[in-house]
């Protein structure tokens, strides 16, 4: 039976519900009922502004978004992010998804944390960006109807998010802090840890090894 929230219809395939298994797999109802609300922002989002993502793929790539911060699948510390990223693409290569789809949803998440790139780039990279925008800070909620946005949050309630989803952020960045140099991943580090202190390209200019 197809499930539609808000007038968005859940993919129906075994690649999203797949990817959907992972993540309930691994992560608590806080990441999940996330992931879910990303998805259907984005959509809803993309709707509004005539954007045409890939249903499917935007699926995965809300699955997939944060799951660096649960699973380190790179053998050398690297951006949570990518981290995703690269699962995911891995994740599309093994069911025969054609290479460009598997790049779009990389991309999507590489990026989904990046400001100012995602909006510039395929749909799929826009809408995961404002899906995470919508629902980590509220941008532009104004732009979405009340009556939408309340079936989403009944079917996937925010419950503790404010104070639950940063401690989940910073247990996924804490042991790997040089990763965050450049990102506002920095940010979720230095308000958890008295001690960390993020390093500026002033610095990195001033000290590199140039006589001038």
């Amino acid at each position: 039976m197809t499930e539609i929230i808000a007038g968005v219809e859940i993919p129906d395939t075994s690649a999203a519900t797949e990817a959907e298994r992972f993540l309930r797999e691994r992560a608590d109802s806080l990441l999940l009922h996330h992931s879910r609300r990303v998805f259907l922002f984005g959509s809803l989002h993309a709707r509004a502004l005539d954007l045409r993502p890939d249903p499917e793929l935007l699926y995965v790539a809300a699955m997939f978004h944060d799951a660096g911060l649960l699973v380190p699948f790179s053998a050398t510390p690297q951006r949570f992010e990518l981290d995703g990223a690269d699962h995911a693409r891995t994740f599309l290569r093994d069911r025969g998804f054609p290479e460009n789809a598997a790049e779009a949803v990389w991309t999507a998440i590489a990026l989904h944390t990046t400001p100012g790139l995602p909006s510039r780039m395929g749909p799929e990279t826009a809408a995961t960006n404002y899906g995470v925008l919508t629902d980590a800070v509220g941008w532009e909620l104004g732009r979405l109807g009340d009556e939408d946005i309340e079936q989403v949050v009944a079917v996937h309630p925010r419950g503790a998010f404010k104070e639950e989803f940063p401690r989940v952020f910073y247990d996924g960045l804490k042991n790997r802090p040089d990763t965050t140099y450049g990102t506002v991943n920095a940010d979720i580090l230095e308000h958890f840890d008295p001690a960390f202190r993020r390093t500026s390209m002033v610095e990195r200019i001033l000290d590199a090894p140039w006589p001038s």
